[in-house]
C-alpha cells in the first residue's frame, strides 16, 4: 500500500478508482485494506474540499428547507422569527434576519449560526 497525497486530477481520479473498490469490497476496520479505505478517504475528502467547494447557502433557502424537512408552516416559526407578519417578510427577503432571529434560529432548528449570518 502505496499512499501519498492527491496532488493532480489524475491523483484524485485514481484514489477514487481505488476507493470505489475498496467500498465494494467491505474491508473490516483496523485491517490493512480497511485502513487503506479510510486514509484513502480522508484524502479524498480532503482534495474535494480544496478543488470543488460548495458555496454557502442563502440563509432565507437553509431556513425554508428546515422547514420543508420538519414540515414546518409559518406558524411553527413564529417562536424563532415573531408574529406572522414577520414571518412572511423574512422568508419573501424583504426583512433581514435580527441577531435574536439567528440565534432562536440556530438553537430551535440547529441551523448553522454561520449559514444564518451568511459567512460559511
Amino acid at each position: 500500500m502505496e499512499i501519498r497525497p492527491l496532488h493532480t486530477e489524475q491523483d484524485y481520479e485514481t484514489a477514487l478508482g481505488i476507493v470505489s473498490k475498496l467500498v465494494d469490497a467491505d474491508p473490516e476496520p483496523g485491517t490493512p485494506e480497511g485502513d487503506e479505505l479510510e486514509i484513502l478517504s480522508i484524502l479524498v475528502e480532503r482534495y474535494e474540499a480544496e478543488h470543488f467547494p460548495l458555496p454557502s447557502p442563502d440563509p432565507i433557502e437553509a431556513i425554508k428547507f428546515r422547514m420543508e424537512q420538519q414540515g414546518l408552516s409559518v406558524p411553527d416559526m413564529q417562536p424563532y422569527i415573531g408574529n406572522a407578519n414577520r414571518v412572511y417578510e423574512v422568508l419573501a427577503g424583504k426583512r433581514a434576519l435580527s441577531l435574536a432571529m439567528i440565534r432562536r434560529l440556530h438553537a430551535g432548528l440547529q441551523i448553522p449560526a454561520e449559514v444564518l449570518i451568511g459567512t460559511a
